[in-house]
């Protein structure tokens, strides 16, 4: 049985697998040891794998090291079933390696642009089989905070389907700019990326990836899960 642990910036979400099948899934609000001790004591595991965006508790490692044989904490030097050129894979988010590993599993075939809609907005590309590397953007919830932030007067909003645009008031002005301008930045990523790469696939994920897919107006495949599955594969792949 395997233990995938996800640790974002906003939440953190366990999966449990047997081989490549995912049994379960949860997600948790609260990090701390009673957290994840009652999710995982329904099951006996024998491997583990850390994936997070921030440093990781001291209980955590300590309690995988108590209950279970084997863990891995993804980072740029683990072992990965494709290749990386990334000039720094010491500071490449180990998020986007789980991602990776979980497109190139899925479309293995493929060129693909994964786009991660979370806290940032994080667009990889996977090339004849490798990642070459990405860029990183400010997401949904890190505009809305900025624009209240960093002004006077505009208060703070959150993502809505409902508004003018152009806005015809200072909330549909705010949402609009931040919504279309997501939406425009997106599709002009997928635009450039299908015209270099004839058919290549477009994959994305993340906590904002449902809302952002029903207005993109390219096609994009939405997979909630390549993160926790392509850490699976990796966990797999170092337990070797």
């Amino acid at each position: 049985m395997n233990l995938i642990l996800d640790i974002g910036n906003t939440a953190t979400k366990i999966a449990v697998f047997n081989g490549k099948e995912k049994l379960a899934s949860f997600r948790i609000k609260e990090l701390n040891c009673e957290s994840i001790g009652k999710e995982m004591s329904a099951f006996s595991f024998d491997k583990a794998i850390i994936c997070s965006a921030k440093a990781i508790p001291e209980f955590i490692e300590d309690l995988l090291v108590v209950n279970i044989p084997f863990h891995h904490v993804l980072s740029g030097k683990s072992r990965l079933p494709f290749a990386v050129e990334y000039e720094t894979p010491d500071t490449l988010g180990p998020d986007r390696i789980a991602a990776a590993a979980g497109a190139l599993h899925t479309f293995p075939d493929s060129d693909l642009l994964v786009i991660d809609a979370g806290s940032a907005i994080t667009f990889d590309y996977l090339i004849e089989g490798a990642y070459k590397g990405g860029n990183i953007s400010p997401g949904l919830s890190m505009r809305f905070k900025a624009l209240n932030m960093f002004t006077g007067r505009l208060p703070l909003m959150t993502a809505s389907g409902n508004f003018s645009s152009p806005g015809k008031n200072t909330r549909d002005a705010i949402i609009a700019g931040v919504v279309n301008g997501i939406i425009f930045e997106i599709n002009e990523y997928i635009r450039t990326f299908i015209k270099m790469h004839p058919g290549s696939h477009v994959i994305i994920t993340g906590g904002n990836g449902a809302f952002l897919e029903e207005r993109i107006s390219y096609e994009v495949k939405y997979l909630p899960d390549i993160v926790i599955e392509g850490l699976n594969i990796i966990l797999e792949y170092n337990a070797q």
